[in-house]
């Protein structure tokens, strides 16, 4: 139970946000009169009863999961969380694979890792930030979908978006989404964009879903997979227990990153 001065803060920090949209640490220290220490706290406690994103740096309002968001914010969410999950799905890939990465912010963070640590990697993409990314490294041949361009994820879908992947076998495919469930299975904000991930879960001999621990137990607007269709999902320990243990009781792989690896990461 929050001491009356936590609730308090608590209160004044969810005002704050929910006005502004967003809040730094340093902002929210000045205006409450405390620590940086006691806000980063307070924003721990607060996403922790999900009222709010933590970002690095700071917080967002929290988002309705079946509200998309654009690239650049969702990238702001759970940064630390992301790049460790980045990192856990890295060691599954091999030199000389094929791999499918999918548009996304955890799914970036992953082709950031890329270049110099593997060699003669062909990358099969439809989002057009993870080609340029990784355009300018010549051990790693890049492949785009080509298609349709969503601009608020910089993403290439249907119509023409699905013709490449029908001619692929690939060794892994890096999936993100917007939700995990047990009966709604694993599910994105977009139409357009589940039915590129279906066939490139289609076109590849592995699946990888990365998820962070906000898109466990989520529903979202379309339907991509089951979870017993995909082969692993990597999320963080911040996931909800109960949730994954009925998601492994499908037979899904759940690969936890420890906290200590997420805090390893974080700036």
């Amino acid at each position: 139970m929050p001491s009356l001065q936590a609730t308090l803060r608590h209160q004044a920090i969810l005002t704050v946000i929910g006005e502004r949209g967003q809040a730094s640490v340093n902002d929210l220290s000045d205006r409450l009169g405390v620590s940086a220490v006691t806000i980063r706290q307070d924003l721990r406690d607060l996403e922790a009863e999900r009222r709010l994103l933590r970002t690095r740096g700071g917080a967002l309002a929290l988002v309705d999961p079946g509200k998309e968001m654009p690239l650049e914010v969702s990238s702001k969410t759970h940064t630390a969380e992301k790049r460790a999950i980045a990192a856990a799905a890295a060691a599954h890939i091999r030199d000389g694979q094929t791999i499918i990465i999918d548009v996304g912010s955890t799914t970036s963070a992953l082709a950031e890792l890329l270049p110099g640590k593997r060699k003669n990697l062909t990358v099969i993409t439809n989002g057009l930030t993870i080609a340029l990314l990784l355009e300018r490294h010549p051990e790693i041949t890049v492949v785009v979908t080509g298609g349709t361009l969503r601009a608020l994820q910089h993403a290439l879908v249907a119509p023409l978006g699905n013709v490449l992947l029908q001619h692929v076998n690939a060794d892994i495919a890096f999936i993100g989404c917007n939700g995990i469930d047990v009966r709604r299975g694993i599910t994105n904000s977009n139409i357009a964009e589940a039915e590129i991930k279906q066939a490139m879960l289609a076109a590849a001999r592995r699946t990888v879903v990365l998820a962070d621990h906000s898109k466990i137990g989520v529903v979202s607007t379309a339907f991509v997979a089951n979870p017993a269709s995909v082969d692993r999902v990597i999320t963080d320990e911040a996931a909800d227990s109960k949730t994954v243990a009925r998601l492994r009781e499908t037979g899904l792989a759940i690969e936890l990153v420890k906290r200590a690896m997420v805090d390893a990461v974080a700036d």
